[in-house]
């Protein structure tokens, strides 16, 4: 099946890419308005950029009128914000907070998410989820520039707080103990924690 994308709508472009690019890790979004609002969201266009500095990726998409998700005019007010894991047992409470609440409403409290309070930034993180990662903004970057879909926000990570039972005696996070959400296509998730997993060692020889 050839599926030529210069003749696709907006909609028809993100069912493909959506469906087929995954799984997609969702980061839940912790940040604060310019007067005060917390708010957390979800969103599933993320990823790591480079372990030096280490760096965060994430892309919120534009509003229907075109203007920022609170969001990224959280992040471009404030230059802080905190990305959290989103665990199984948690993913309710995540899924709420992907309404679209005002800008006066604070997801934390419309869903009752419990919270903790960061170190390094004032964002507050999410209680309860296997690693919350403190960041600030690198760059935020409009895409395409002229007409633009969404933001490319780069954070670099200041700080991380990792919930000890997810590592293992090594001292490093074990896979087999987290239980992480991600996206895939239309209404479905996955789940880290799966009898399907496996290792698979690098070719020999391979320099780490």
């Amino acid at each position: 099946m050839y599926v030529d994308f210069d003749g696709l709508s907006a909609r028809q472009a993100y069912h493909w890419l959506a469906s087929t690019v995954t799984p997609r890790p969702v980061a839940w979004v912790s940040s604060l308005s310019a007067e005060g609002v917390p708010n957390l969201a979800p969103f599933s266009f993320f990823q790591v950029v480079t372990h030096t500095p280490p760096t965060l990726l994430i892309c919120p998409l534009v509003n229907s009128d075109g203007s920022m998700k609170d969001t990224a005019a959280n992040i471009a007010a404030t230059g802080e914000f905190v990305v959290n894991l989103v665990p199984f047992e948690l993913v309710n409470a995540m899924n709420q907070t992907s309404f679209g609440y005002d800008r006066t409403t604070s997801e934390f409290d419309a869903a009752q998410v419990a919270s903790l309070p960061s170190e390094k930034v004032k964002p507050r993180r999410v209680a309860g989820v296997p690693a919350s990662f403190e960041c600030r903004l690198a760059s935020i970057t409009p895409y395409p520039a002229d007409t633009p879909s969404c933001y490319m926000v780069l954070g670099e990570v200041v700080a991380a707080h990792i919930d000890e039972r997810i590592v293992g005696a090594n001292g490093q996070v074990d896979p087999a103990r987290l239980d992480t959400v991600s996206r895939l296509g239309a209404d479905w998730y996955g789940r880290t924690k799966a009898d399907s997993n496996f290792e698979l060692k690098r070719p020999e020889g391979w320099a780490r």
